[in-house]
């Protein structure tokens, strides 16, 4: 419950909204308790009587409602009784137009606020995804993150945020009636507040599984749009394995979990509505048996007793208002669980301690460095090396010896279990990760593109960039040509990670867009096993003229493409094993040298 306290507290950052809505609430209210007594006269004058009669027994109303039947006895003793009747429905048919003129400006000054909250949700979730650390995408399911994102924050608008109109009208409604029929009956309304409290407690537990079954629904959701987004990434897959059977299979599946835990959670929700009716019409029925005997007795006048009847309708609307929210707000209470399961985690560290503007001068020393992504699942043990600047270093050896971890740690996206990574002696732990990351020009094997233009996609987020420079860095990655060939040149729109492109073309503009960010450091993950010989040629030299003036970490597959690095390491479970130039590997015939032969053959 704090989270929705949290939730509904952002109130008070629209508060001339809310002010506005609560005075429009307030208005409505009075001008809702004030329609009330206008039916007395109206039936007074329907009836041909000044007061109410019961077998020629007078029965005299006093204070308001008997002032309010004097005024109209004289209207129709001097003008008549049609006058005074088109006078009470001009009157009626007023005060109705001004009740509904402030109803409208209360959804009208509410809908802001309620979208703005949502809106703010919706941000803070998708600002929290991009700072939480890879090793958390790592395990968890796109598709689930899409869907709360999108299914459970449109929940928790429908469920929560629309109730918050009940909460700023029904009470002064409310309020209003139960004080016109205390005015009127004291005792005909304990009796009818009894009645409902019975219904209250019946309606109450019909929605106390509500919350589980939605929470169960909303989990289901999530898995579905994980097999669709997981299906669409991989179609080509799919397709080629003639796998289409096996993902409907899945699909399927989480289907029918997913409609048959909606069709439960609506049935349950949906009867509401008809109790509170039935429940609603019982209440009314022994109203009318009760309130009539008052009649009898002459406690009441007829006349009067109608509009009772009728406070007690205006108290029943509102009243069931508040009884469809506490469904909707079970409902939306498990989505809102669901999104503060994602906040509650804690996001990447951005710095221990306020350093600031770090540069790199002269070397990265990496020193007795641990990392497990899980216990007892060691991928880097005791890892201590130096990188110098202007250094070019590759890291090679089999698949899982930890080349690609390394290559992780010195921007931080994964945080180290023990050990020191500094940069000019400053530990990397305690720089911004802002400022951090500036220093890197990152490529990695599997290529990230966007569905925008080839020019976005190569600035990516920074338009500080000239034209010129652009257009230098497309040529340094051997792009450029390519490119003005594509139909709208640098314009062109590559499509869904870059489906229009071959896959050359989509690792060199990846290339493109790290040199254009000109850092001090590059980190190559592979950068070139995409790439058909020719382009691999062109783009390896090109990197090796800017790598001249830049320090270079290469992750590499392919032997070839290190020769000239000026030191290998050559990693197994995440030790190192040897150390050397190219020349210097393959004289000693070890680990690098069976590596080397085994790419030959």
């Amino acid at each position: 419950m704090n989270s929705f306290y949290k939730l509904i507290s952002q109130i008070k950052n629209y508060k001339p909204q809310v002010a506005a809505a609560i005075l429009a609430n307030i208005f409505t209210a009075i001008f809702t308790v004030v329609s009330i007594p206008l039916i007395i006269p109206f039936f007074q004058i329907l009836f041909n009587t000044s007061i109410g009669t019961i077998n020629d027994v007078a029965v005299v109303d006093e204070g308001l409602i008997g002032e309010l039947k004097d005024y109209f006895k004289i209207i129709i003793s001097e003008r008549g009784r049609e006058y005074a009747l088109v006078l009470i429905c001009l009157v009626i048919v007023i005060v109705f137009f001004l009740k509904n003129c402030f109803r409208y400006l209360a959804l009208f000054f509410m809908a802001p606020v309620r979208n703005g909250i949502v809106k703010k949700l919706r941000s803070d979730l998708f600002t929290h995804y991009l700072r939480l650390p890879l090793l958390y995408h790592s395990d968890e399911r796109k598709g689930d993150l899409i869907s709360r994102i999108t299914g459970d924050v449109q929940e928790v608008e429908w469920s929560i945020l629309n109730v918050i109109e009940a909460f700023f009208k029904s009470p002064f409604i409310i309020i209003g009636s139960i004080a016109f029929m205390i005015y009127i009956s004291p005792s005909l309304t304990v009796f009818v507040f009894i009645l409902l409290l019975f219904t209250a407690f019946i309606i109450g537990s019909i929605s106390r599984v509500l919350k589980r079954k939605s929470k169960y629904v909303q989990e289901n959701l999530g898995m579905l749009n994980t097999v669709v987004e997981e299906s669409l990434s991989g179609l080509k897959v799919i397709k080629s394995f003639n796998a289409e059977e096996h993902q409907f299979s899945k699909f399927d599946q989480y289907n029918s979990n997913y409609e048959r835990g909606l069709t439960s959670l609506l049935r349950r929700r949906d009867m509401s509505s008809p109790m509170s009716e039935f429940l609603g019409i019982t209440v009314v029925t022994i109203l009318l048996w009760f309130g009539s005997r008052q009649v009898f007795d002459l406690q009441l006048s007829a006349d009067t007793f109608f509009a009772f009847v009728f406070a007690f309708y205006q108290v029943i609307e509102p009243a069931k208002a508040f009884s469809n929210a506490y469904f909707n707000v079970q409902k939306g209470l498990a989505a809102l669980e669901r999104i503060n399961a994602i906040t509650d985690i804690q996001p990447e560290q951005k710095s221990l301690s306020a350093k600031t503007n770090i540069l790199f001068r002269d070397k990265i020393e990496i020193k007795n460095v641990y990392f497990q992504y899980e216990r007892n699942q060691t991928v880097i043990e005791d890892l201590s090396f130096t990188i110098k600047k202007g250094e070019v270093i590759a890291l090679v050896g089999a698949s899982g010896s930890g080349k690609s971890t390394i290559a992780n740690l010195l921007p931080r996206f994964y945080e180290l279990s023990s050990g020191v990574i500094s940069i000019d002696g400053v530990d990397i732990a305690e720089m911004p990760l802002d400022n951090l990351r500036e220093l890197f020009g990152v490529v990695t094997q599997d290529t990230i593109l966007f569905h925008e233009s080839i020019e976005d996609n190569i600035r990516f987020g920074n338009n500080s960039y000239s034209k010129s420079d652009l257009i230098s860095a497309s040529k340094a990655a051997y792009a450029h040509d390519f490119i003005i060939n594509t139909e709208h040149g640098y314009d062109t729109i590559i499509g869904d990670q870059g489906l229009k492109l071959s896959g050359g073309q989509r690792q060199r503009l990846a290339i493109a867009r790290a040199i254009l960010r000109n850092p001090a450091i590059f980190i190559l993950d592979e950068a070139t096993s995409a790439l058909d010989t020719e382009s691999e040629e062109m783009v390896q030299k090109a990197l090796e003229n800017i790598m001249q003036s830049s320090t270079a970490i290469v992750v590499a597959h392919r032997l070839s493409t290190i020769r000239s690095a000026d030191k290998i390491f050559v990693l197994d479970k995440g030790r190192i094993m040897e150390q050397g130039t190219h020349e210097e590997l393959l004289s000693r015939k070890a680990a690098y040298y069976n590596l080397v032969k085994k790419q030959q053959l």
